[in-house]
């Protein structure tokens, strides 16, 4: 089973959503069959590579909401992060724009660090008051994580990786996206927002039971569970074989 999330490594809602949905993917009995699949998605392409002022300036100035509604906005979304175990200090946050560090992501993914690369981003943007735009600081991170040196300052140099960033913000909008996290299971199923992890699980268990449907054994002609036409009564040969019960009695 395939996830893929799409992502803005300067979303909020973004960083808690990935731990709910974590929570619900370590409960999950079949989690050694999910492969995640991390997506890239920029809630505001047009930033400049840093932006000269506070989250709450920005908020204010470039979306055009009140200082106050930002404060009380930046209080309920630091109550649903502590929530989850996450310490958010909007004061600290520097605002940048998150391009670069989305291709950092796919890097990381090219070398088996695609995850550690995404949470270790969120965490210091949000938590840390780490500059996601800054190239010093994200070649710490690269090699904190154990990416290749050279492909690291190729990062830098080239425009590697662009093209999967722009493919992936493209592939958002053809599937109509109009907010993250947003979650698709298998291309099937979406789920839009930091979900309790509840839902993460119903979701998780429908989209298993829809790909792995029940196949009916040791009867013929044997089918799914879906084309099963249901127990066999008494009077149906097949239920002595089976040991059945229907409802119309028991085999005997």
């Amino acid at each position: 089973m395939k996830i893929e999330i799409w992502s803005d490594v300067a979303c909020p809602w973004c960083y808690i959503g990935k731990r709910r949905f974590e929570t619900a993917l370590a409960a999950f009995p079949h989690r050694d069959s999910v492969e995640v699949q991390w997506r890239s998605y920029q809630l505001d392409p047009t930033l400049p590579e840093h932006y000269d002022g506070t989250e709450l300036d920005y908020l204010s100035t470039r979306k055009g909401m009140a200082p106050a509604q930002v404060s009380q906005m930046f209080e309920h979304v630091a109550a649903q992060a502590k929530g989850e175990g996450l310490n958010y200090r909007f004061d600290a946050v520097v605002v940048a724009n998150s391009f670069t560090a989305h291709r950092l992501i796919h890097l990381a993914a090219a070398q088996g660090q695609q995850d550690a690369a995404k949470e270790r981003l969120l965490s210091d943007h949000f938590e840390h008051g780490k500059d996601i735009g800054s190239q010093e600081y994200l070649t710490a991170l690269g090699l904190d994580l154990g990416l290749d040196a050279g492909e690291l300052a190729e990062l830098f140099s080239t425009d590697t990786y662009a093209d999967a960033v722009r493919n992936d913000i493209a592939e958002a909008r053809a599937l109509g996206l109009s907010g993250v996290p947003f979650f698709v299971i298998d291309r099937k199923f979406g789920l839009s927002g930091a979900q309790p992890a509840e839902t993460f699980s119903a979701a998780l268990e429908q989209a298993w039971q829809d790909s792995h449907p029940l196949v009916m054994v040791g009867a013929a002609g044997a089918g799914t569970a879906a084309d099963a036409p249901g127990a066999a009564s008494a009077g149906d040969p097949s239920a002595a074989d089976s040991g059945a019960c229907g409802p119309d009695g028991c085999a005997v």
